[in-house]
């Protein structure tokens, strides 16, 4: 049997630029820096790919409570940046929302081709989902243990012991692109947790 093939995007500012990593199985079959949503589209589809797990948030904050699934996850001590409305971040002189508007553009891009998740454990056809490395490690390491100072080290061996070889990642960034498929992986297999409501948007982390 054909393992699946998936996808993960680490989304940077415009600096940074986006990563991606795509996995057959346990196999690293393509690695990208830098790379225009355009051409992860065209790659993603060049190899067949099921699920894209995407590292920005699916929606912006429309309510003034926040989005559910970050107040979800905060509840169980995973902590994330809180995503604004579109028009604080507009509005924001600072420039540090950039990389959210790269995201929207990742997803607007993806649309098409990969719909966005809108829940339950099991897909059908091909999607794209929001996630994340930190939600990611907690998920394996649990959260009195995930560590952002340790973040580059707890990473790769979480990839390492499921099988995935580390050595062509070059960046924290490639890796945190290759934890984004690990889940795409997980949500394949039905085996994850989802946090949040279709309006907000979901965040999908694996489920061990």
């Amino acid at each position: 049997m054909t393992p699946p093939t998936v996808a993960g995007i680490d989304v940077g500012g415009d600096r940074k630029g986006n990563h991606l990593v795509i996995l057959r199985g346990t196999e690293l079959v393509c690695n990208s820096s830098k790379t225009s949503p355009e051409r992860m589209l065209d790659q993603c589809r060049a190899f067949g790919v099921a699920a894209v797990g995407i590292d920005a948030p699916c929606r912006w904050r429309t309510g003034v409570a926040g989005r559910l699934a970050e107040r979800a996850l905060a509840q169980q001590r995973i902590f994330s940046f809180a995503t604004p409305a579109r028009e604080l971040a507009m509005a924001s002189q600072s420039g540090f929302y950039r990389w959210m508007f790269n995201g929207e553009r990742v997803y607007d891009v993806f649309a098409a081709h990969f719909p966005l998740f809108s829940g339950g454990e099991k897909i059908t056809g091909s999607v794209c989902f929001e996630t994340f490395p930190h939600a990611i490690t907690c998920a394996f390491l649990g959260t009195n243990v995930a560590s952002a100072k340790q973040k580059a080290t707890q990473r790769r061996a979480i990839l390492e012991r499921e099988g995935i070889e580390t050595a062509p990642l070059r960046s924290i960034d490639d890796v945190d692109a290759a934890l984004c498929a690990l889940a795409a992986h997980y949500l394949v297999e039905g085996r994850v947790d989802t946090y949040g409501d279709e309006s907000g948007g979901f965040i999908v982390v694996p489920k061990l």
